[in-house]
């Protein structure tokens, strides 16, 4: 059984399963990225004041086009926050955003999407689902770098 873009149907539901997953990740992702941007103290203030507001610009393009690939996929994308919060590994940050002390958290919430990012690609691979390995493989492309530089920042 095949789905409307001629997926199989199993498949093409597991994957979008998966992607509500990266979608819960990225949405909480992307309100830890606002009250980083918010509420950023410390020497560096304009320089991650600036670049947090980049990250949290790209997690809401991401997040869309998550949502349009699983509706895409024939299912439903969630849209509320219980259901962000139950599911995604990233949890909500609360802790006052202080320089170096923040970076190392947005990097560690950079490589849980990169893990998720990753698994999905498998799986969109072997269902020869061509739309959601390219979405991921540009979206590891991206946050390859992003980790990269923060690394960098943080001397590592």
């Amino acid at each position: 059984m095949q789905n409307k873009i001629g997926l199989d149907f199993k498949k093409s539901t597991k994957l979008a399963d998966m992607l509500n997953d990266l979608l819960a990740n990225y949405q909480v992702f992307y309100q830890n990225m606002r009250g980083f941007h918010w509420n950023i103290k410390g020497q560096e203030f304009f320089q991650l004041h600036e670049k947090f507001e980049e990250y949290y610009n790209d997690a809401i393009v991401k997040i869309d086009e998550i949502a349009e690939r699983i509706l895409t996929l024939g299912q439903t994308p969630l849209h509320t926050y219980e259901d962000y919060l139950k599911l995604s590994k990233i949890k909500s940050h609360k802790e006052d955003a202080v320089d170096h002390t923040i970076v190392k958290t947005v990097v560690d919430n950079f490589s849980v999407l990169i893990s998720k990012e990753r698994e999905i690609l498998a799986v969109a691979a072997d269902a020869t689902d061509e739309g959601t390995v390219s979405q991921m493989s540009d979206y590891i492309t991206e946050t390859e770098k992003v980790v990269w530089m923060l690394h960098a920042y943080l001397g590592k």
